[in-house]
C-alpha cells in the first residue's frame, strides 16, 4: 500500500482532528482535497499538506467571527 494514500481515519490522525471532524469538513467542503475510488475516501499526504498550509494564520484578527480564516489562499 501506499502510505501517502490514506483512508479517513489515517487522514484525521494525521491532521491531528478527529474523525468526525474530517468527515464533516468533507461534507461542508471546508476540508482538504480528497479522492473517491469506488466507494471508498482516500487522502493523499500533499493535499492534507497543502490543506493545513492553506490554515496557517498570524495572529486572531485573521479569523472571522465563525472562526475560520478569513484569508483564503
Amino acid at each position: 500500500m501506499n502510505s501517502d494514500i490514506l483512508n479517513t481515519e489515517e487522514a484525521a490522525r494525521y491532521v491531528r482532528l478527529g474523525k468526525p471532524t474530517i468527515e464533516r469538513f468533507r461534507l461542508t467542503g471546508e476540508g482538504p482535497k480528497y479522492l473517491k475510488l469506488g466507494g471508498a475516501v482516500r487522502y493523499r499526504r500533499c493535499d492534507l499538506d497543502a490543506w493545513l498550509e492553506s490554515r496557517l494564520t498570524r495572529s486572531t484578527s485573521e479569523t472571522g467571527s465563525n472562526g475560520r480564516s478569513s484569508h483564503r489562499g
